[in-house]
């Protein structure tokens, strides 16, 4: 990845892609989760997920051996073991319940690998069956016969193990190979030998699609919010140009959502139903109620809570702010650390100015208030119900409620004053120009 940051925790669709596989298996309820991972990259991981139970491979001598750094957290356990790999977190949940159905079928395999034909078969160590379907043995590319070769049945590393016979299957794996590594793919043949059958659950490609590369990652991002999309599209929202709309793993969405193109959603965002999202808007930790419409080019940040029926226009930012049922904040507005009332309406260009460089402070806006553009409310301050603040003044005291607050310089007007400085301008220009 050319990265200081550990593979598995670069983002996908939100989140880490570690994240995104571990997220599969809470859904598939596992009693525990183990992960493994490299001394260099311990200390990341568990800052990141620091309720996760860590095993360490001090030395990487393959999938066997990473398994192997598990076995003590396994010494008693004797379910059913997933053998999953943090870099190919596209795995369904659907596939996984297939898999461990079939490891807990009546034929009681001691392995289920997870198989897939993929189009270009030519990296991939393809799966052997015998006559009847059960899987014998798992052969590297490199290693196959040219017969081994024509299956198109290929091991995507993914495997259901019957936790009961995991020591003994580990035990008899070696290192008589070019690499010096352990294997997992042996205890296949190795079960096989003591007279334990071996199935195969296939998948899609896209399941076993792993991410070693900038390159791959964006192209897994690619996959993920293309099944984000006709996720939102099935439950009736309206994408008008999909692949311009990109999705959060948790994004939640209402009936008869309108999102135009070019919308990013970040995590944490819900909608209501009936919003409108227009064009190039930029949305992340926000909650928006029905009826809502945003942008475009509106940036909504964490905390901002969107009421019902309001307004938020082009090219305004809402940051840790409620704005309530009914309210407009329609055009080159900040509002940060603030509630705008009930039905008020905040003119264009309009500040909360929220912060003095050391504290936050807050804005408090009243039901049907009426701020005028170009307005300056310096917090703390409040501005109460029904009260009116005139355009271009800078509040830094309570307004009462109905009230008018106008702060602004008086306005100077003297006549002819303009017709005499063209006059003077167009003399001084001649001048120059002559010289």
């Amino acid at each position: 990845m050319k990265s200081k940051l550990p593979k598995v925790l670069h983002p996908l669709a939100g989140r880490p892609m570690l994240s995104q596989l571990l997220a599969t298996l809470d859904s598939l309820g596992s009693e525990k989760q183990i992960v493994v991972v490299s001394p260099e990259n311990r200390d990341a991981i568990s800052k990141e997920r620091p309720e996760l139970e860590l095993a360490v491979q001090h030395t990487p001598l393959g999938t066997g051996h990473a398994v192997m750094a598990a076995q003590e957290s396994l010494a008693s356990f004797k379910g059913d073991v997933l053998v999953l790999f943090g870099d190919s977190p596209l795995v369904s949940i659907e596939t996984l319940k297939a898999m461990l159905a079939a490891r807990r079928s009546s034929a009681n395999p001691a392995v289920v690998a997870m198989g897939f034909r993929p189009e270009n078969t030519e990296q991939y160590a393809r799966l052997i069956l015998n006559d009847e379907g059960d899987l014998v043995r798992i052969v590297e590319h490199n290693d196959a016969t040219d017969l081994e070769r024509e299956t198109d049945l290929c091991n995507s590393g993914f495997m259901a193990i019957d936790g009961a016979a995991l020591g003994a299957l580990l035990g008899g794996i070696g290192t008589n190979n070019s690499k010096g590594e352990y294997y997992l793919t042996e205890i296949v043949e190795i079960a096989n030998r003591v007279g334990r059958a071996c199935a195969v659950v296939e998948a899609n490609e896209i399941e076993a699609y792993g991410i070693n590369s900038r390159d791959q990652l964006a192209e897994a991002e690619a996959l993920i919010q293309h099944r984000l999309r006709h996720m939102a599209m099935s439950v009736g929202v309206t994408l008008l140009d999909p692949d311009s709309v990109y999705f959060s793993h948790d994004t939640v969405l209402g009936q008869d959502v309108t999102i135009q193109p070019h919308v990013y959603f970040g995590p944490g965002v819900t909608i209501g139903d009936n919003v409108t999202i227009n064009a190039f808007s930029h949305l992340e930790g926000c909650q928006i109620a029905a009826d809502a419409c945003v942008g475009p080019f509106a940036r909504l940040r964490p905390e901002a809570e969107i009421g019902e029926g309001t307004r938020i226009g082009n090219f305004v930012e809402i940051k840790k702010a409620i704005i309530e049922d009914g309210a407009k904040v329609n055009h080159l507005s900040y509002i940060g650390d603030a509630r705008v009332g009930e039905g008020a309406n905040i003119g264009a260009g309009t500040i909360t100015c929220n912060y003095d460089g050391f504290l936050k402070s807050f804005t408090d806006i009243g039901k049907g208030a009426f701020i005028g553009s170009n307005s300056a409310l310096v917090a703390p301050v409040k501005v109460g119900d029904g009260a009116i603040v005139g355009a271009g003044s800078t509040v830094t005291r309570e307004v009462a409620s109905d009230a008018l607050a106008v702060e602004r310089s008086t306005q100077e007007e003297r006549k002819g004053w303009a017709v005499n400085f063209r006059k003077r301008k167009a003399a001084e220009k001649a001048a120059r120009n002559r010289s």
